[in-house]
């Protein structure tokens, strides 16, 4: 997680409405996104993660609302915005018949910086993302972890101060993962803003300074991801005996009902802090029911994302997205 002193707004929406002929994708939108930090869009498939992200950068026109990007009207000063953000996909949008340098200096060539400083900036962005011993490959012989390492570094060749990464980890080895999510917490450390969507709950926690859940058009719940996990019922110790009169005994001094006599368990409410988990232990101890083993659950991003995403829409009948 980065922590960060920034307090302008990369992203300001209010209002933001999308709809698909009679399909309301995205319904009464407000969001803000602060420089410098890691936003992420959680929601299940057909949310509207993706149209968001293409409205915001520019490549699907929204229905309604206000809608400013990098400091720029969206509307207004469509270009302003292009010329701020970068944009990486689910699937890396790179030429897999030209070289890995081939495709930067392309990419540096469109941005009309000068074959001494598009030179530059390639050498700097093959090292960053560890592709020198592939630069001189065409794009179809690298793996697929090379590939999008590759597509996020053509999308810094213009020096964004703000990124959309739509799904950026989708398909990738746990390696290729966190490899990708290094780069991710050093571009923030750098100033750089994130808009990340993603379906991986443990990408969110583990990188977003503020996640928001969207679902069926509309943000059901935003917050940082501790805040979203308090916000969720249900933490426990689950305690395992070898001896179901320990588990009786047991259950009678923890006063609590939530015992399965048959796997020798018993559920104790609990938010896992040290305090609780040695009252537990200490009264135990004085009935003589020692547990065989002793397993924390706490509320995590899972249970927040099956806890507000799945219900009904009340107000309107489709929740598809186009893609």
């Amino acid at each position: 997680m980065t922590t960060t002193v920034h307090t302008r707004p990369a992203v300001s929406v209010a209002g933001l409405r999308k709809t698909f002929g009679e399909k309301v994708v995205l319904d009464g939108i407000d969001l803000t996104v602060t420089e410098g930090t890691v936003f992420a869009l959680l929601g299940p498939n057909g949310a509207g993660k993706t149209t968001m992200v293409r409205i915001l950068a520019t490549l699907l026109p929204a229905d309604g609302g206000s809608i400013r990007v990098a400091g720029h009207d969206l509307h207004s000063d469509p270009d302003g915005v292009r010329a701020a953000i970068g944009l990486t996909g689910q699937f890396a949008a790179v030429d897999r018949l030209l070289t890995v340098r081939e495709n930067l200096r392309l990419m540096a060539d469109l941005h009309r910086l000068g074959r001494t400083e598009g030179g530059r900036r390639v050498a700097r962005l093959i090292e960053r993302f560890d592709l020198g011993e592939s630069a001189g490959k065409p794009v179809s012989l690298l793996s697929g972890g090379q590939q999008r390492r590759l597509d996020l570094a053509m999308t810094l060749v213009g020096d964004p101060r703000l990124i959309f990464l739509d799904e950026p980890t989708t398909g990738l080895d746990p390696r290729s993962r966190h490899a990708m999510w290094q780069i991710v917490r050093e571009l923030v450390a750098e100033g750089v803003t994130v808009f990340l969507t993603t379906q991986y709950l443990d990408e969110a926690d583990q990188l977003a300074d503020r996640i928001a859940v969207l679902d069926h058009g509309r943000i059901v719940v935003e917050g940082t991801a501790d805040e979203l996990k308090r916000r969720i019922p249900g933490g426990h110790l689950l305690l395992r005996f070898t001896d179901p009169a320990a588990l009786r005994a047991a259950a009678d001094a923890l006063n609590t009902t939530h015992r399965d006599d048959d796997a020798l368990t018993l559920q104790v409410p609990s938010d896992g802090d040290v305090a609780s988990l040695q009252a537990v232990l200490g009264t135990l101890e004085l009935v003589g029911a020692k547990p065989d083993h002793l397993a924390i659950h706490t509320p995590d991003l899972d249970d927040v994302f099956f806890a507000f995403t799945g219900a009904p829409a009340t107000t309107n009948p489709a929740s598809e997205e186009t893609r």
